[in-house]
């Protein structure tokens, strides 16, 4: 189980998502997000007995809550059972310090991860990255490099914090 913590922005439901995908593929999973600030014991109830009857057919449930932080301590030990007997891999996802807003029960079964913000170099590294898999003729690399990076070099200047969600606003 993981603990996604970072600021907005960074990609944390985005990850979560990503492993979802990456999983299913890779073995027979199902995957459930929720919000914590729209959740509560009713409902976690309600998914851990969906996640054992899918479990006993051979499916694993990856559970991802965003904003985690949001529910209480007691809230928080309702998963600890069942990420201990494999039922739910739980994916969290804080914007807070999960030291201070997370039990150390629910901590010490899961990893944490933590994300930043990307700062300018990262851009730079992305496009050497598309260049050593497509080649420095790909169509790729010349509209990331000649059309787009101008624009977000424009853009970082002026978004607030660093936050692409922001960016998405410029466009939209």
């Amino acid at each position: 189980s993981l603990i996604l913590w970072g600021p907005p922005g960074t990609g944390k439901t985005s990850i979560a998502k990503a492993l979802a995908k990456i999983s299913d593929k890779e073995f027979a999973n199902e995957f459930i997000a929720i919000s914590a600030i729209n959740s509560g014991a009713a409902e976690i109830r309600k998914l851990v007995l969906a996640a054992q009857i899918k479990l006993s057919q051979g499916i694993r449930m990856i559970l991802m809550i965003d904003e985690i932080h949001h529910f209480n301590k007691t809230q928080q030990d309702l998963f600890l059972p069942f990420i201990e007997d494999g039922t739910i891999i739980l994916v969290g996802t804080t914007t807070e310090n999960p030291s201070f807003h997370l039990n150390s029960a629910l901590l010490s079964r899961c990893k944490v991860l933590t994300l930043k913000r990307l700062e300018e170099f990262a851009l730079e590294k992305i496009l050497q990255r598309v260049e050593s898999v497509f080649g420095k003729n790909s169509v790729l690399l010349h509209l990331l490099s000649v059309v787009l990076c101008p624009i977000m070099w424009l853009i970082l200047e002026y978004v607030p914090c660093g936050d692409e969600k922001n960016v998405y606003s410029v466009f939209g």
